[in-house]
């Protein structure tokens, strides 16, 4: 055997204990007469000596060829450190050595492998395996590991199977573009790689196995950040017989679960909050509620005063910044052109400082009095000593900039703390969204998504089947329908300290209704039939009703994990070109193979 114990486990309770271990060498200090190797695998750190008085000859001078990153075999006995290292496990014993057998020498690595290493994430990348050695990489990978495995026990545990489904699939009009991949056997036909694996769930619900998990790579082309690669990996979940009550309960079960296993975190409260309302409070459908900042909409109290931008603005709106009233006219500028840039694209921003006397000072006295910007004040929840920045335009865009700032300032003002966890849903997303340029609706989560079951006509105060509003909709194609607008989701988000760690829905079970929102978002018959007619047909063999969820397992782990990008915890990722550097890849194939296949490229 190569080792009978790894770097990590040997202690004073070894002493005088003959073993072997096996490993890379960290470093060696070498003091002529006495010769020190850090020896390393993934479990620790162990010292060697060699010592001229105590080692044999050969031996102690082949420890003097031993290079960085060399992997090596060693025998020897335990014996006490004389200098004992209190910050590693292994910091009250040694190796003296018996035995030498070096198994590999290694070139010099491009960065050292340390915690703290001088290697630029460029180079990092390039060498993955060596940055795996890496303490932090390392850890990251087996963090990622333990919260797999406890998902699965938390899902087995409640008799979900896991039952793997296909990579090579057809490809769907909707969503994120599809990665493809063209068939030998079956000439000018491709297979798409699945954005997720949503027809196929249903279909094992309709199939019967009641319960299904898997996790799961998906593959999706679109434009990369710090938490989104090509292929990620999702703990993907469907139910039979369930409402969406049910799936929320299951899955704040898990989310519990994971934190109080994983981070030793008891969480109860999992608040819930509708897509409007997270809209109108805190300008997106993800937000972070570690801290507080939410809006206040001044429209009622800040127009008609004679400041046209104000006067002319769809939204005026704004925030209350805890203790920032003694920001300097300085700072205050560094975030008017913050928020000017074209990641947010402001045209500029309005704001008020809330003395300790009850007074105020703003960039608009001229406009308004002290009675005014109380009414401000009141509205944003403003203290004493807080400043209240306003940002006005379209509605939509203005939430928009007015989030990226609150999130920006919270960052600043250390609000957002990574060992902090605050969870909540969110619900009652809108059914579809109308694109006005090409006059037709999108699903907002897919084309499977059922709506709730009826809905509240507010024009004629008439309580209508969504099945009729669905109907009359699906005559209406090109158009814009009110009650369409109307129609909520019955779907659900759940959130993670600013982070959407987790989406799902109840779906549609029946082909009629199937058959409805595919007309409603323009597919002629022929086209629904080529692209689904599979779920259709499965759904007249009696499907039940059914409904899911997925996290994505690579977002969790990170903000488990007290982290804002994934990428640390994928053991081989891609950069932002969506480029693996490490192996070159994508890359050109062969002329030979492109023949075979059948294609010809052309690069313009």
């Amino acid at each position: 055997m190569y080792r009978s114990h790894n770097c990590g486990e040997l202690n004073a309770s070894n002493i005088n204990t003959e073993v072997t271990l096996a490993g890379w060498v960290q470093k060696s200090r070498d003091k002529g007469f006495m010769n020190w190797v850090d020896l390393r695998d993934r479990y620790g750190i162990t010292q060697l000596i060699f010592d001229e008085s105590r080692t044999d000859k050969t031996v102690f001078e082949l420890a003097k060829t031993l290079g960085r990153e060399f992997v090596i075999q060693v025998k020897g006995t335990v014996i006490e450190r004389e200098a004992k290292n209190k910050n590693i496990p292994t910091g009250e014993i040694e190796i003296l050595v018996s035995e030498l057998t070096i198994l590999n020498t290694a070139l010099t690595p491009p960065f050292t492998i340390e915690d703290e290493t001088d290697g630029g994430e460029d180079i990092r990348m390039k060498y993955r395996y060596l940055d795996i050695r890496r303490n932090p990489v390392k850890n990251s990978l087996l963090f990622r590991h333990k919260v797999a495995m406890e998902v699965r026990k938390y899902l087995s545990d409640l008799d979900f199977c896991e039952v793997e489904t296909p990579y090579l699939i057809k490809s769907t009009p909707e969503g994120a573009r599809d990665f493809v991949v063209p068939s030998r056997m079956n000439e000018g036909q491709f297979y798409a790689l699945p954005q997720s694996p949503q027809t196929f769930k249903q279909l094992l619900m309709v199939g019967g196995m009641d319960k299904y998990f898997q996790i799961v790579k998906c593959f999706r082309d679109e434009d990369l950040r710090a938490d989104r690669q090509p292929e990620f990996t999702q703990i993907d979940c469907e139910m039979a017989f369930v409402e969406q009550e049910d799936i929320l309960n299951i899955f704040e079960g898990l989310t519990r679960h994971l934190l109080k296993e994983i981070k030793g975190i008891e969480v109860d409260k999992f608040p819930r909050i509708t897509y409007d309302y997270a809209m109108k409070t805190y300008g997106n459908d993800k937000p972070d509620i570690r801290f507080g900042m939410k809006f206040g909409e001044l429209n009622e109290f800040a127009q008609h005063k004679e400041f046209p931008v104000f006067n002319t603005a769809e939204l005026v709106v704004g925030i209350a910044v805890p203790g920032a009233g003694n920001y300097t006219r300085k700072e205050i500028d560094g975030l008017i052109d913050w928020v000017k840039r074209p990641q947010v694209g402001a045209s500029g921003m309005v704001y008020v400082k809330c003395n300790e006397d009850g007074t105020y000072k703003s960039s608009v006295d001229k406009f308004y009095d002290n009675d005014d910007l109380a009414n401000w004040a009141k509205a944003t929840e403003a203290n004493p000593g807080d400043m209240i920045f306003v940002l006005s335009g379209p509605a939509n865009k203005t939430r928009a900039q007015l989030s990226a700032l609150r999130m920006e300032l919270a960052t600043r003002l250390g609000l957002r703390n990574p060992e902090e966890f605050a969870p909540l849903w969110v619900t009652d997303f809108p059914l579809l969204e109308w694109d006005e340029e090409n006059k037709r609706y999108h699903a907002m989560h897919h084309p499977f998504t059922s709506p709730h079951e009826i809905v509240n006509n507010k024009y004629t105060n008439e309580i209508l089947k969504t099945a009729d509003v669905l109907r009359n909709g699906a005559k209406l194609i090109g158009e814009r329908d009110p009650l369409i607008d109307q129609l909520n989701a019955n779907a659900y988000d759940m959130v993670l300290n600013g982070n959407e760690i987790g989406g799902g829905s109840i779906r549609i079970h029946n082909k009629e209704t199937q058959q409805l929102m595919f007309q409603l978002l323009g597919f002629t018959e022929e086209e629904a039939k080529a692209q689904f007619g599979f779920l259709m047909d499965a759904f007249q063999f009696g499907a039940p009703p059914h409904g899911g969820l997925a996290f994505g397992l690579d977002r969790l782990v990170a903000i488990l994990g007290g982290q804002e990008t994934i990428r640390d915890f994928i053991a081989f990722p891609k950069n932002n070109s969506g480029r693996d550097v490490m192996i070159d890849a994508p890359a050109a194939i062969d002329d030979a193979q492109l023949k075979e296949l059948r294609i010809k490229v052309d690069i313009a």
